[in-house]
């Protein structure tokens, strides 16, 4: 019996642990979308303005963030 409370116990403790994790996730997503919508946004002023290299550079870097 004392093993089954002690296995009860633990479980919840180590779930609750993982759980603390999740809101940091979903900022470290958020920073990411942020960054890469501003990345998005100078390239196509980049690409509106003429200047294509610029434009290809900003957007693959945006598109990096995704990958990694």
């Amino acid at each position: 019996m004392k093993k089954i409370i002690l296995s009860l116990c633990l479980v919840m403790f180590v779930s609750s642990a993982y759980a603390g994790s999740c809101p940091k996730m979903a900022k470290d997503i958020d920073e990411k979308i942020k960054k890469a919508q501003e990345l998005k946004d100078q390239g196509m002023d980049a690409h509106n303005t003429g200047d294509h290299a610029k434009s290809e550079k900003l957007l693959n870097e945006a598109l990096a963030l995704f990958k990694s």
